[in-house]
């Protein structure tokens, strides 16, 4: 295996009539460690395919360097560069059986007929395709023909293996099942990794990091709890987690013992305060004109529940209650402002009458809203993070 080194990479294509030029990928840097397993992740357009790729070889590099160990492989044709790629549109070969498109590499490069059948037994039954091993692509689902092609990927040896979307056309139960034996494939061979996916289970699930791309840009790159717990700009914070995180305008000032924050509605109305302690980190947010206040649905406490710890308790009314068979997910109305909380257990409080919900000191998160920066990260205030099982 190998390490992957991608040194300021943009891609730049022609521009359409009547549109200003604009990079599909600007000046993105990430090293990748070897046998480690990297997940692109970002919307439609974010330039994470564009970047699996280049990477591979089948888009070129307007600017910038990319290093397979310390070989420079931009320049180079695919078959030069060792790598292995699934991708989303299959590219399987319609004369031949699966079990010949799953073993093409190997067979071109004479590896023993033993050898290779017995490296086909066991991708077929990890991606659980042993029973169309000899019927022929076009007589395939499509989900079908993307575990052949994925399984053609995997079996090969290289250096590094890309995968874009290769799980994109599976009913979700079976997802489940082979993100797992998939992700237990790639370590116990010790498979440098880079995956394109915009699914965040997916990501979160599979991923040593995860690169959050936008715009063509690099957003952060990080492992999955610190994306979710120190998320480095406000994009970030909004964009991972599923619910989203809950964000929203405020006003801190100081009091007598600590700060007192204000929450503002849309409008930029009064909708609830709350009150924290004197927190050493919470001093230089002080200095900034306009705040953006976080905090994770899953990370607020409601007052049945028993939960303690160190948290501002709040009263709204209950606007929304979603049962969803293993947790609820409920609305906590502020005048024109809603949080969203997620909860083990059902919340048996009518709709529109009072509810508490304690905002741990542990769980908030402060940003520049102006510039995106984070400012300040619940470990950051002096307070043990609590237990992530949640």
């Amino acid at each position: 295996m190998a390490t992957v080194t991608l040194k300021h990479v943009t891609k730049i294509y022609p521009p359409k009539k009547g549109k200003a030029e604009a990079p599909a990928v600007d000046n993105v840097s990430m090293a990748i460690k070897d046998e480690e397993i990297v997940a692109l992740l970002g919307s439609s357009g974010c330039g994470k395919t564009t970047t699996l790729r280049m990477i591979a070889g089948f888009e070129t590099v307007t600017e910038g360097t990319i290093l397979v160990g310390e070989r420079e492989v931009q320049d180079l044709q695919p078959a030069e560069r060792n790598v292995a790629m699934a991708f989303e549109a299959y590219a399987l070969y319609p004369p031949l059986k699966v079990r010949e498109n799953i073993a093409f590499s190997l067979l071109r490069n004479r590896t023993p007929k033993a050898v290779v059948d017995k490296k086909i037994d066991h991708i077929s039954k990890m991606l659980a395709i042993e029973g169309i091993l000899d019927d022929y692509p076009p007589t395939l689902s499509g989900g079908q023909q993307q575990r052949v092609g994925l399984a053609r990927a995997l079996i090969r040896p290289a250096e590094i293996y890309l995968l874009d979307e290769a799980m994109s056309q599976l009913e979700p139960q079976l997802r489940a099942v082979l993100r797992a034996r998939i992700k237990e494939f790639l370590i116990g061979n010790r498979m440098t990794t880079v995956f394109v996916t915009h699914d965040q289970t997916e990501a979160m699930a599979m991923a040593d990091r995860i690169a959050v791309m936008s715009n063509g840009l690099l957003q952060q790159f990080d492992t999955p709890i610190n994306l979710k717990e120190r998320p480095a700009i406000l994009f970030v914070a909004g964009f991972i987690g599923e619910p989203a995180m809950n964000l929203f305008n405020v006003r801190l000032q100081r009091i007598e013992n600590g700060f007192s924050v204000m929450v503002l509605d849309q409008d930029g109305k009064d909708a609830f305060s709350f009150e924290l302690p004197n927190l050493p980190a919470l001093h230089k947010v002080l200095e900034r004109k306009s705040l953006t206040f976080g905090i994770r649905p899953h990370r607020i406490h409601i007052a049945h529940n028993g939960n303690s710890g160190e948290a501002s308790w709040v009263r709204g009314s209950l606007s929304f209650n979603q049962w969803l068979g293993d947790q609820s997910q409920i609305g906590v109305r502020f005048g024109g402002l809603t949080l969203l909380v997620v909860t083990n257990g059902d919340v048996h409080t009518p709709l529109n009458q009072p509810i508490d919900v304690g905002l741990p000191f542990a769980a908030m998160h402060f940003f520049d809203t102006d510039t995106g920066e984070a400012l300040v990260h619940g470990e950051d205030l002096g307070i043990k993070l609590e237990s992530m099982a949640a």
